[in-house]
């Protein structure tokens, strides 16, 4: 029975994806707090912290097919946290007693806090995965329409001509400083939590910090300098990460989104059939992957300012900040691979249509040249005046419904210091993408350079 989008049997796959779901499921989770206590088992078992013996019937017994989830579920609502379920059941578990040396030394935050960093590690693993495909995708449209006139838009307004390749690879140079963040942050997220009470390991008299180099060895986790059970500064990255990945998502759904209106059809979503359609008008189709992306990174901005809150924790352990990481950051996960599903899904199969870009360019009988036609004349009269000059040229071309290039043709001032040919240039997009191209080359490079 699902009550959000993202466990919804209907909404489900539109703002999530299954493989991001197992990662925070309670299955996977569970499993993770066994995988934990199976490598403290085997660590404290080596150093002869507990005895070999009942190391190796922990071992055997840490598998979640031997869990009662139902019964779990009565232990957590009782008890008010999952982990000593866990290890109650492991403890009936095991032969003669030896479950006893179980969970030895350690303390409930510290497997919740490890399990957690295990699923980050999955999580991010999906996420880098799509930010790939991701990359390449964005870099195909690049290269591709490299040379492609488009009118870049200021307020909402024709500015000047870029080109489709341009706007496709500033989005994908974000796209490559996230990947880069991605891998900046690993080292100080991926670090486990070993300390018991708070954080000292007072509860292991011999081999603590043995223990706990060997459990993060056998994790593949860093070993913390310190603990960290109210100091959340790296949980709350995870979410600061996602929050500013989802902001790129954004960006490119809104342009999307923009370029698909009616009277500008730039580029569409993929096509499929009755995808976008409306109930009550046949002609519609919608920008719906755009939409949806739209507002799952909406909600996934709230969640990272809802891990910084939870950052403010009191003392050692904290009273109710800790529990606002177990709402959303598996919510903010979720959320995060629906908007890369859906982004990936627009951009592998995005219809460009390169006729259009060229005609919007046209529509205004050729008003978005004039900065190129005030730079051309302002080495002959001054920009300054040239500004002025052309600023009402401009106005008189829209009044009359002429083309720019006529008026100015046919004035004194102008015509004596530059013919219709060289005029004509100026007024031609393609002569005014600067440096454009050199920029979307700068950028692939970058990429192949990784």
């Amino acid at each position: 029975m699902g009550a959000t989008v993202i466990d919804s049997r209907i909404f489900g796959n539109i703002f999530s994806s299954d493989a991001m779901r197992r990662v925070w499921s309670d299955e996977n989770r569970t499993a993770k707090y066994l995988e934990i206590e199976k490598a403290l088992a085997i660590v404290q078992g080596g150093l002869g912290i507990i005895p070999k013996e009942a190391a190796d019937e922990i071992v055997r017994n840490c598998d979640i097919g031997k869990i009662d989830m139902d019964k779990l579920r009565d232990q957590t609502e009782r008890i008010g946290y999952p982990i000593l379920g866990v290890v109650s059941q492991l403890n009936a578990l095991c032969r003669d007693k030896l479950g006893e040396y179980c969970h030895w030394g350690a303390t409930t935050q510290d497997i919740t806090d490890t399990a957690t960093v295990m699923q980050i590690r999955e999580g991010l693993a999906i996420v880098e995965a799509d930010l790939e495909a991701i990359s390449g995708a964005l870099a195909g449209l690049a290269r591709r329409y490299r040379d492609t006139p488009i009118v870049g838009r200021s307020n909402l307004q024709q500015a000047i001509p870029v080109t489709f390749g341009y706007k496709m690879a500033t989005i994908l140079a974000a796209i490559e400083r996230h990947r880069e963040r991605l891998a900046q942050l690993k080292p100080r997220v991926l670090v486990g939590e070993f300390g018991g009470a708070c954080g000292t390991l007072a509860s292991i008299e011999k081999g603590a910090m043995e223990t706990q180099a060997g459990l993060m060895a056998e994790l593949r986790l860093g070993q913390p300098a310190i603990a960290w059970h109210t100091v959340r500064d790296c949980i709350a990255e995870v979410g600061a990460f996602l929050g500013i990945v989802g902001g790129t998502l954004g960006k490119i759904s809104m342009d999307v989104k923009l370029m698909m209106q009616t009277e500008v059809a730039e580029v569409f979503e993929p096509f499929a059939h009755g995808r976008g359609s409306s109930s009550t008008m046949p002609q519609k189709r919608n920008p719906i992957s755009s939409c949806y992306i739209h507002a799952a990174v909406s909600v996934v901005r709230q969640h990272a300012a809802a891990l910084m809150d939870a950052m403010i924790a009191d003392h050692e352990r904290s009273t109710g900040p800790w529990e606002i990481e177990w709402i959303v950051l598996p919510e903010a996960f979720c959320l995060t691979a629906g908007a890369l599903k859906q982004t990936r899904f627009i951009l592998e199969g995005l219809e460009v249509d390169a006729g259009r870009m060229r005609a919007n360019i046209d529509i205004t009988n050729g008003l978005v040249m004039s900065e190129a036609v005030m730079m051309g004349l302002g080495r002959y009269i001054g920009r300054e005046y040239a500004h002025d000059l052309v600023y009402g040229i401009c106005r008189e071309a829209v009044r009359q419904s002429r083309p720019l290039l006529d008026l100015l043709v046919e004035h004194p001032e102008i015509n004596r210091h530059l013919d219709r040919a060289a005029l004509a240039k100026l007024c031609d997009p393609v002569n005014y993408l600067g440096q454009a191209g050199m920029m979307v080359d700068r950028v692939l490079a970058g990429l192949n350079a990784r």
